[in-house]
Order: C-alpha cells, then structure tokens, then sequence
C-alpha cells in the first residue's frame, strides 16, 4: 500500500503545480483571448509581428482580456516609443455603463511625454493617479525592453519593474481610500471592485507588448 500512496500523493503535487504555473495570454500569432470593448473589432493600428502584439500609433483601441481575474500575478514585456505612453489596467469593469476603467500600471516615456513629465503618480510603475513609484525604480530607456509584473492578492496590489517592487498599496486601507478621494476616479462609482477584465491600453503613442502570461492565486 506505500507505494501506491506515494504515487497518490506524487501525482496530487504534480496537479497543485499545474494549477499554479502561468497561463500565456498572447499565443504570439493571433489576439485569441482578447477583444475590444462592446462587441467592436480590433482597430487596424494592432498588428503581430515577430510573437509581439504592435500597436503602431494609429486607431486600435483599447483590448480586453476575454476573461475576468480576482487574485492573480501578471507578467509582461513591453517598450514604447520615444515620448509615448500607454498602460496595462487590471480589475477593469465598465462603470455607470458608459466606460471601461481599471486600475493602471503606468507605461510611459518619463523624460519626454508631457504626462512623465508631471511626475509623482504619472510615472512608469505607478499606479496611475494614485500612489507614485519608488523614485529609484530600474526603468530602461524608451525602445528597450521592460518587464512588468502586477501582483493582486486580496485586495493588496503590487508593481513590480525589472524584477523590483516600486509601488505598492492595500485596497481595503484608508490610505487607499483617501488617495482614491483626492484622484480623477474620485466620482466613479464602483471603480476597482475587486474583479475584472485585464485591459491593454491604447494612448495614441506606439507600443510594442510580448510573453504575456498570468497566474491566477
């Protein structure tokens, strides 16, 4: 009998480790497993090129992960432009019933994109409008490649850059509360409600996105 509960046991590890292992959400070839909001179709600026998703400045449109996330760790490679901007936003619903709004992880050219240039909150790494990034954050220059991970676990959310944590906040805190209070998400009723859709933004600026993956806690 020692045998065979040793497999058992083998085997239930083996399953717990699948469960936990990061999902690619961008195959590399097609925008399988996103879509643009209210039933609308991918704008002609998104291309793939080379297994990367390319938004090359002109109208594309924000995407939508098809799925809905609560507790999850993502991971993604990116670069803009010199000057651009752009974001990945997560816990995306639509409020009122009129906009798609999430909370966002700043993508952007600091030194040259007149939002960078204000600072604070409006950072690459930062959580947009809310709380700034650690000011010594390993950020590489516009038309390199970054890695960003987004840690959300009860209610906790955590940036990372370059495989450093630069910006961290609790939801359920009053810290939390009082920076909503004093952002532009101040009057959008049922902004960040725990869930949502992954959204990939789009500002007018061209980005280039690549080994997309996530891993639900």
């Amino acid at each position: 009998m020692k045998p065979l509960f040793v497999s058992t046991l083998l085997a239930l590890a083996a399953l717990n480790v699948q469960a936990g292992d990061f999902v690619s959400i961008f195959d590399g070839k097609t925008m399988t497993g996103w879509h643009a909001p209210d039933g609308k179709k991918p704008g002609a600026g998104w291309s793939i090129e080379n297994d990367e998703l390319h938004l090359n400045g002109t109208p594309g449109g924000m995407l939508l992960s098809d799925k809905e996330y609560t507790n999850f760790e993502l991971e993604w490679e990116w670069k803009v432009e010199e000057g651009g901007n752009n974001g990945v936003k997560y816990w995306v619903t639509k409020i009122g019933g009129k906009e798609w709004l999430g909370i966002e992880y700043q993508m952007i050219d600091d030194n040259k994109h007149p939002d960078g240039l204000r600072g604070g909150s409006h950072v690459t790494g930062s959580i947009y409008d809310i709380k700034e990034p650690a000011k010594d954050k390993p950020l590489n220059p516009p038309g390199q490649w970054n890695t960003s991970r987004v840690v959300v676990k009860d209610g906790k959310i955590e940036h990372y850059l370059n495989g450093k944590l630069v910006c961290d906040s609790d939801t359920s805190s009053e810290d939390w509360k009082t920076r909503i209070a004093a952002s532009k998400f101040k009057s959008k009723e049922g902004f960040a409600p725990g869930h949502g859709h992954i959204m990939l933004t789009d500002h007018g600026d061209e980005v280039w996105f690549r080994n997309i993956k996530i891993k639900e806690l």
